[in-house]
């Protein structure tokens, strides 16, 4: 991505803070642990939509992350969310991590969700509700 990638873009804003036990031997917050920070908040930011999950499911089919700066342990991060683009039966979640106290981005990805009906077997078009959230 060539543009500037701030808090002022997204839609959907978590805090979280670092835990000791997401360091690395390295002493600081290991990479693969920014993919469950990005997870929790996607948690969050489907639970809006209100979809009934026994009948209706997300599930993760591709995941990108780009690594742009380190996170140490303390620290307060924001991970913020949007829809970046809806597709027939997937739909994709821009996500970035900054650190609280200054807005340093850390690190950005994109999440590929795919509308799936776990009784049928099978992918099922894109959800009203997704829909919806992307014209806002």
């Amino acid at each position: 991505m060539n543009k500037q990638i701030s808090l002022n873009d997204f839609t959907f804003m978590h805090s979280i803070k670092t835990r000791w036990r997401d360091l690395d031997a390295f002493r600081h917050v290991n990479n693969a642990t920014f993919l469950t920070y990005i997870e929790d908040a996607r948690i969050l930011f489907f639970k809006r939509w209100c979809i009934n999950l026994k009948e209706k499911s997300l599930i993760v089919a591709s995941a990108k992350i780009d690594y742009i700066n380190q996170l140490q342990h303390p620290s307060d991060i924001i991970v913020a969310q949007k829809v970046s683009r809806l597709g027939n039966k997937s739909f994709d979640i821009q996500s970035a991590i900054f650190q609280k106290s200054n807005s340093k981005l850390i690190c950005h990805s994109t999440v590929t969700s795919v509308c799936y009906n776990f009784t049928l077997g099978q992918t099922v078009d894109l959800f009203e509700e997704i829909k919806n959230d992307y014209q806002k």
